[in-house]
């Protein structure tokens, strides 16, 4: 099951912004059945970064809500694709500006480094 863009969800939307509540709704409630079934055993959480509350939406989201610095990682793609739509008014000039922090990735994500690659001091 695809979670980010997926079509019925996509398509829920279109009926809300058409004002069809009702049909909205019941195509949200087809989505999360389906999410519900899909994932009730396996892991569905994007987040790469090595953390405790991987999985956990509920206590990761109320967490970032509480100390308000950042987004869950999980929510980054979503809301990056939409700065840089934003970004685009100053041809991306800000990226000049921005240096991303090392974060600690989960130890599936990580990678080995090459033994060619001279060594950073």
């Amino acid at each position: 099951m695809k979670i980010e863009n997926n079509l019925k969800e996509l398509a829920a939307m279109k009926a809300f912004h058409k004002g069809n509540r009702e049909e909205g709704l019941r195509l949200q409630e087809e989505f999360a059945a389906a999410f519900r079934e899909e994932y009730k055993d396996k892991d569905h959480c994007p987040c790469k970064k090595a953390c405790r509350y991987h999985g956990n939406c509920k206590e990761c989201v109320a967490i970032h809500r509480a100390h308000q610095e950042h987004v869950p990682n999980c929510m980054r793609p979503l809301l990056n694709q939409k700065i840089k739509l934003l970004s685009e008014l100053t041809e991306h000039s800000i990226a000049n500006e921005i240096e991303p922090p090392k974060e600690i990735l989960r130890k599936e994500f990580l990678t080995k480094p090459d033994p060619s690659e001279p060594h950073s001091k």
